[in-house]
């Protein structure tokens, strides 16, 4: 008989059951994290608008909106929303906080 090189079906099926061991434990757990994620992310995006904000006001001595940020290249987006969707505003005084809708 020759001496075939491979693997056996046991060891496939062992290699197959510690990859689905590994995903089991791994899915939910970054399923969890989700949302504290993107939480940080939208206030990372705040605490960015609001230096813009002060920055454009220091320049031009007004307030701004998102259109006029974006306008004068303060920002890449004139979208008034965080990566997750949350939608944002600039109030009268400068600061920047989520839409209370």
């Amino acid at each position: 008989m020759k001496n075939q090189k491979g693997f056996t079906l046991i060891e496939m099926m062992i290699v197959l059951l510690v990859i689905s061991v590994l995903l089991i434990i791994t899915v939910p757990n970054i399923a969890t994290h989700n949302s504290n994620i993107n939480n940080k992310g939208c206030e990372a995006y705040i605490k960015l608008v609001e230096t813009q904000v002060q920055a454009y006001k220091m320049d031009k001595n007004t307030t701004p909106d998102f259109q006029l940020l974006y306008d004068a290249g303060y920002l890449k987006s004139p979208n008034a929303a965080c990566p997750d969707g949350t939608k944002i505003e600039i109030l009268t005084d400068g600061t920047v906080q989520m839409s209370a809708l």
